[in-house]
């Protein structure tokens, strides 16, 4: 009877878990730093895990390499309710925890004190199901058409606490980056970051073990599991390092992998020429072929566009494909200290397909990416509304990925292209705004502010804290006269107007200009700005 009734409440467990899980929208990575969380420093996370997919369950440990900066009597972690911590040590001691609100709060009878904790966290469990993936994340277990398991994962918007415990805040990254062993069924590949150091081989199973060395965000600390075949190529970088190119593709698509290979290819030399050098140029440039849209995660991208292209130019594209690769740049090498600053990532994320559509089919494309933009703003939010927001708070009716590429384009135009793109690839490289370094909003601001020789703040302002349009007045003054004023003045722009058909560059005052034209100027024709215009 033993064996039936220990069935009958596994299975009682995994329905009550699922029936939990319905509703996780609450959960939303970042926000306000805790105050026992912000005297930890996180070195290494090591994530072993068995995964049951006919039960849809995970089972294993994690240790957590951490600093603490003071002593203290509690050590708090992250971890989703629906997974349940059988036992913790910390540096090989039992210590008592409890587990409350998605944390676990792990007491001991002495103080922890100042330096190194090793934290042994044995747990599993039935892991949140995504909802709406890569949006509303969690675990997707889903079939390839030929009936093959295949597994995806998606945590950015409630964090790395979906599956393993960890300090789940955009603000401290491992230092010393991530190991992941996970067992799978036998005949299916485990595709994760870094490089993968070895694949064991038992009777009904096998356990891949990937790392990678370098810091790295929570919400990229993901595996995907399927039938793959890995598609290998290689790619010298713009600084001459030979990089491993590898799409893990299900077996069933082999015949799209040389093209999609090709693709990545082409668009890293373009990443690199605005950018500078491929960032993970020691591990590998990976793409994963999952069940739902694509995701940032280093090292290994996922992608599902069902392998269709769109035409620039002459060339065929992938919009999904190219702006997940961007943020190997925008997201994971240049890294946000806080949400609140999401538009750095997302916002340059996006402009970089606008100097794509460039390279590949001229101004026209460009021209036409950008009005795309432009019309997508909603105006409902600044893009920065505060400090210490989480997830939810900065993605909610923002504008960061569109408004943020525009706010690009305008800068752009005020800075020149002499000054912009140095200092864009000067954000992009200097080692203190990448890898183990943090970035605000105004780092962004001051960097520029230098690049420029003047302060650019009430631009950054104007654009980031604000949803305002910038407001143009054209007032006639008299015969063939007119006066071109902002009455929302920034700071001194450059601004093109066309004068009796031909295109003039002025700088626009606070005080204005004033014009001669037989007919009313035509302000900013480009569309540089975001801008109202009334001729009075």
């Amino acid at each position: 009877m033993k064996p039936f009734i220990t069935s009958l409440l596994l299975f009682a467990t995994i329905l009550v878990n699922a029936q939990k899980q319905e509703d996780l929208t609450y959960l939303s990575s970042g926000g306000k730093l805790k105050p026992l969380q912000a005297i930890m420093d996180i070195r290494h996370y090591d994530i072993t895990l068995a995964v049951d997919i006919p039960n849809k369950s995970i089972q294993g440990h994690t240790i957590v390499d951490l600093n603490l900066s003071k002593s203290t009597d509690t050590l708090l972690l992250d971890l989703v309710h629906l997974l349940n911590v059988n036992k913790i040590t910390v540096n090989k001691k039992p210590v008592s925890f409890e587990q409350k609100d998605d944390k676990i709060y792990i007491t001991s009878t002495k103080s922890f004190p100042i330096g190194k904790q090793l934290v042994d966290i044995q747990y599993g469990g039935v892991p949140p199901i995504a909802v709406k993936p890569p949006w509303l994340g969690g675990f997707t277990w889903a079939k390839d058409s030929s009936g093959n398991d295949w597994v995806s994962i998606n945590i950015q918007k409630e964090g790395g606490r979906m599956y393993f415990p960890c300090k789940d805040h955009p603000s401290d990254e491992p230092n010393e980056g991530v190991d992941i062993h996970i067992t799978v069924p036998k005949g299916l590949v485990v595709a994760g970051p870094g490089l993968l150091q070895k694949t064991t081989h038992q009777k009904n199973s096998s356990t891949f073990h990937w790392k990678t060395n370098y810091t790295i965000s929570n919400y990229c600390v993901v595996f995907n599991i399927g039938k793959y075949k890995v598609a290998k190529d290689t790619y010298t970088t713009i600084n001459g390092n030979i990089v491993p190119v590898e799409f893990y593709v299900l077996e069933e698509d082999t015949m799209h992998a040389k093209k999609l290979i090709a693709t990545k290819i082409r668009d890293t030399k373009i990443l690199e020429k605005y950018f500078g050098e491929y960032p993970w140029y020691k591990e590998k440039i990976g793409v994963a072929e999952v069940p739902n849209s694509g995701m940032e995660h280093q090292t290994m991208i996922t992608f599902n566009n069902k392998f269709e292209y769109a035409k620039i130019g002459n060339e065929e594209y992938s919009a999904n494909l190219f702006h997940e690769y961007a943020h190997e740049w925008w997201a994971n090498k240049v890294t946000n200290k806080d949400w609140a600053h999401m538009w750095i990532q997302e916002g340059i994320g996006t402009y970089a397909e606008g100097l794509a559509h460039y390279d590949l089919g001229g101004q026209e494309a460009y021209n036409k990416i950008v009005a795309g933009w432009k019309r997508s703003i909603k105006y409902k939010k600044p893009m920065v509304g505060g400090e210490e927001l989480s997830e939810d708070e900065t993605y909610a009716g923002n504008d960061i990925y569109t408004k943020g590429a525009f706010f690009m384009h305008s800068l752009r135009f005020v800075l020149g292209d002499q000054v912009f793109f140095p200092t864009i690839k000067k954000l992009s490289t200097d080692p203190q705004y990448t890898y183990d370094n943090f970035v605000t909003s105004k780092d962004v601001e001051e960097l520029f502010s230098n690049a420029a020789g003047y302060s650019i703040k009430p631009f950054f302002d104007f654009y980031l804290r604000t949803t305002k349009t910038i407001e143009i007045n054209v007032k006639e003054l008299g015969y063939n006269k007119y006066l071109i004023k902002p009455n929302n003045y920034i700071m001194d722009l450059p601004l093109e107007i066309v004068i009796n058909g031909k295109t003039e560059k002025i700088t626009l005052t606070k005080d204005g200009v004033t014009v001669n034209s037989s007919h009313p100027p035509m302000i900013d024709p480009t569309g540089y700005y975001l801008k109202t215009v009334t001729i009075q």
